[in-house]
């Protein structure tokens, strides 16, 4: 499993749940590049074409042409490239012990987080809008003692679900840690 080692783990901690944001989200980056890569084809057929026929056979502007469309889809496909590496490598990690947000913040910056699930104060979940209803997606908010106001799992699926499993693994830690 991808997540055997996780960052300092204790003793007899074990993972309840891996979650990542829900897959509509990167769908929703995926379709506006693919719009966005259409652009060019648009502009040219609608605007470029109908007003200036013989400007793409130019000696000087075909290979300008060539080269501002080919900058530009490699822009798009970096673009997509740091969607999907943010989408997958950003997760949430639920365990009996703590909660572990990892947050890849560029290609060469990640930020690692944590809460005993033993001072979590209160956990709220919330869905906005009707795409995110009717897909069942949305933030859950874990509020805690610690210095860090708020941790946010955003646009996860089933927000409620997560929040009341948290809210269970975090009364069983309450009670664990009052007996010892």
């Amino acid at each position: 499993m991808l997540f055997d080692r996780i960052p300092g783990k204790l003793p007899d901690e074990k993972i309840i749940k891996v979650i990542r944001k829900d897959l509509f989200v990167l769908f929703k980056k995926f379709f506006f590049i693919f719009l966005l890569l259409a652009l060019p084809i648009f502009f040219y057929n609608v605007i470029f074409a109908p007003m200036y026929p013989g400007l793409i056979t130019g000696p000087i502007f075909y290979p300008v042409f060539v080269l501002a469309v080919s900058a530009y889809i490699i822009f798009l496909w970096l673009f997509l490239f740091f969607s999907f590496i943010d989408f997958y490598l950003d997760v949430w990690i639920v365990t009996n012990e703590r909660l572990i947000d990892i947050c890849q913040e560029g290609f060469f910056s990640r930020t690692v987080a944590e809460h005993r699930l033993y001072r979590v104060q209160d956990v709220t979940s919330e869905v906005h809008g009707i795409t995110a209803t009717v897909l069942k997606y949305g933030n859950v908010y874990v509020q805690t003692a610690g210095t860090k106001q708020r941790f946010c799992f955003e646009e996860i699926s089933d927000p409620e679900k997560i929040r009341d499993m948290i809210i269970k693994l975090s009364e069983r830690s309450k009670k664990k840690h009052h007996k010892n």
